[in-house]
Protein backbone atom coordinates (compact mmCIF):
# COMPACT_ATOMS: atom_id res chain seq x y z
CA UNK A 1 0.00 0.00 0.00
CA UNK A 2 1.29 3.46 -1.06
CA UNK A 3 1.12 6.47 1.41
CA UNK A 4 -1.22 9.35 0.64
CA UNK A 5 0.69 12.72 -0.30
CA UNK A 6 0.36 15.68 1.24
CA UNK A 7 -2.09 17.15 -1.10
CA UNK A 8 -4.57 13.75 -0.02
CA UNK A 9 -3.38 13.96 3.76
CA UNK A 10 -4.93 17.49 3.81
CA UNK A 11 -7.96 16.93 1.68
CA UNK A 12 -9.12 13.50 4.24
CA UNK A 13 -7.95 15.37 7.23
CA UNK A 14 -10.26 18.69 6.01
CA UNK A 15 -12.94 16.36 5.29
CA UNK A 16 -12.77 14.48 9.06
CA UNK A 17 -12.57 18.43 10.41
CA UNK A 18 -16.02 19.20 8.14
CA UNK A 19 -17.87 15.85 9.17
CA UNK A 20 -16.97 16.64 13.25
CA UNK A 21 -17.53 19.77 13.29
CA UNK A 22 -21.19 19.30 11.05
CA UNK A 23 -21.90 17.38 14.47
CA UNK A 24 -21.42 13.57 12.85
CA UNK A 25 -20.66 10.84 15.19
CA UNK A 26 -17.03 9.02 14.74
CA UNK A 27 -18.68 6.28 13.44
CA UNK A 28 -20.61 7.88 11.20
CA UNK A 29 -17.99 9.93 10.26
CA UNK A 30 -15.53 6.91 9.90
CA UNK A 31 -18.11 5.23 7.48
CA UNK A 32 -18.50 8.74 5.65
CA UNK A 33 -14.44 8.93 5.23
CA UNK A 34 -14.18 5.01 4.32
CA UNK A 35 -16.37 5.40 1.84
CA UNK A 36 -15.61 8.53 -0.11
CA UNK A 37 -11.70 8.33 -0.10
CA UNK A 38 -11.57 4.03 0.50
CA UNK A 39 -9.83 3.79 3.24
CA UNK A 40 -9.85 1.41 6.12
CA UNK A 41 -12.27 2.25 9.39
CA UNK A 42 -8.94 2.13 11.45
CA UNK A 43 -7.23 4.81 9.18
CA UNK A 44 -10.78 7.08 9.21
CA UNK A 45 -10.19 6.81 12.86
CA UNK A 46 -6.71 8.10 12.79
CA UNK A 47 -7.32 10.81 10.48
CA UNK A 48 -10.78 11.92 12.85
CA UNK A 49 -8.22 11.87 16.16
CA UNK A 50 -6.07 14.10 14.07
CA UNK A 51 -9.18 16.44 13.11
CA UNK A 52 -10.34 16.38 16.57
CA UNK A 53 -7.87 18.63 17.90
CA UNK A 54 -8.08 21.26 14.76
CA UNK A 55 -9.61 24.17 15.17
CA UNK A 56 -9.57 25.17 11.31
CA UNK A 57 -9.71 23.47 7.88
CA UNK A 58 -6.00 22.85 6.90
CA UNK A 59 -4.73 25.03 3.85
CA UNK A 60 -3.29 23.38 1.02
CA UNK A 61 0.00 25.06 1.74
CA UNK A 62 3.38 24.90 -0.60
CA UNK A 63 4.14 21.99 -2.79
CA UNK A 64 7.11 19.83 -1.84
CA UNK A 65 10.15 20.30 -3.99
CA UNK A 66 12.72 17.28 -4.33
CA UNK A 67 15.89 17.87 -2.88
CA UNK A 68 18.80 15.56 -1.79
CA UNK A 69 20.64 15.05 1.68
CA UNK A 70 23.94 13.27 2.89
CA UNK A 71 23.36 11.71 6.65
CA UNK A 72 25.27 9.41 8.25
CA UNK A 73 24.14 5.80 7.69
CA UNK A 74 23.03 5.10 11.57
CA UNK A 75 20.60 8.36 11.06
CA UNK A 76 19.16 7.34 7.70
CA UNK A 77 18.49 3.81 9.03
CA UNK A 78 16.70 5.43 12.07
CA UNK A 79 14.89 7.94 9.84
CA UNK A 80 13.39 4.92 7.78
CA UNK A 81 12.73 2.85 10.74
CA UNK A 82 10.88 5.84 11.96
CA UNK A 83 9.36 6.27 8.89
CA UNK A 84 8.21 2.52 8.51
CA UNK A 85 6.91 2.73 12.22
CA UNK A 86 4.55 5.99 11.92
CA UNK A 87 2.59 7.54 9.43
CA UNK A 88 4.60 9.80 8.67
CA UNK A 89 7.04 9.93 5.10
CA UNK A 90 10.70 10.48 5.12
CA UNK A 91 10.37 13.72 3.34
CA UNK A 92 7.44 14.82 6.68
CA UNK A 93 9.81 13.76 9.24
CA UNK A 94 12.39 15.68 7.67
CA UNK A 95 10.67 18.29 7.47
CA UNK A 96 8.91 18.74 11.01
CA UNK A 97 12.93 18.44 12.17
CA UNK A 98 14.05 21.18 9.57
CA UNK A 99 11.35 23.85 10.50
CA UNK A 100 11.72 22.87 14.43
CA UNK A 101 15.70 23.26 13.61
CA UNK A 102 14.82 26.81 11.86
CA UNK A 103 12.43 27.87 14.84
CA UNK A 104 14.80 27.27 17.47
CA UNK A 105 17.74 29.23 15.67
CA UNK A 106 15.78 32.19 14.75
CA UNK A 107 15.46 31.06 11.00
CA UNK A 108 12.29 32.45 8.81
CA UNK A 109 10.70 28.83 9.29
Amino acid sequence: MTRSSHSEMVQRLNAAFHLIVCGHTLVDAALALTEQFGLSRRQAYRYLQQAQSMVSPIAGGEPNIPITIKLPADVAAQLRTFSATSDLTIGEIVAHAVRAFLTKVGGHG
